[in-house]
């Protein structure tokens, strides 16, 4: 069953590449819990197929960049940019798409994550396996307040626009 408003996020790792080294942060893959990182914050998690694919790149994660300082002023404190890609991908695809500072760009390699949230998408008839949904959820301190989840190859309900508007 898909997460709902009033669910509090599923305990869960996904991983994070660190461009620079800091005391305890090494350069590459970091691991991160969702529960953890969530915790007192205000967070948008969307969450897209794949790294580098065509509404992805020219769409989506432009406009989560693009909008930082309005869902900022809004009250969010991060955006994090969930897809089912290794850490070296989504690393890549976040200097390619110039997110660093306004959108995290985090990894669910074997789609873990997505099934726990139950938005999973089952593209092996494409050959892409295992995938995540297209999808917005409004987080407040690991509890979901708002989930958009679009229809398949729809782009309406989980851009940074809708979800500036659901604020």
């Amino acid at each position: 069953m898909p997460i709902k408003p009033g669910d509090r996020l599923p305990e869960g790792v996904v991983e994070e590449f660190n461009e620079t080294e800091a005391p305890g942060c090494p350069v590459g893959p970091a691991k991160i819990s969702v529960a953890e990182a969530a915790q007192g914050k205000k967070i948008v998690i969307f969450g897209l197929p794949g790294a580098f694919t065509p509404t992805c790149s020219a769409k989506h994660v432009p406009g989560y960049v693009a909008n930082y300082d309005k869902l900022r002023a809004k009250g969010v404190d991060e955006i994090w940019c969930l897809s089912v890609n290794d850490a070296f991908v989504m690393g890549a695809w976040g200097r390619d798409q110039k997110s660093g500072g306004k959108v995290r760009m985090l990894a669910d390699g074997q789609a873990d994550y997505a099934k726990k949230l139950g938005l999973d998408l089952d593209m092996t008839a494409r050959g892409w396996g295992i995938r995540s949904r297209r999808y917005a959820l409004l987080v407040e301190d690991g509890v979901v307040k708002s989930v958009a989840v679009e229809e398949p190859g729809k782009f309406e309900v989980s851009s940074a626009e809708a979800m500036l508007a659901r604020l």
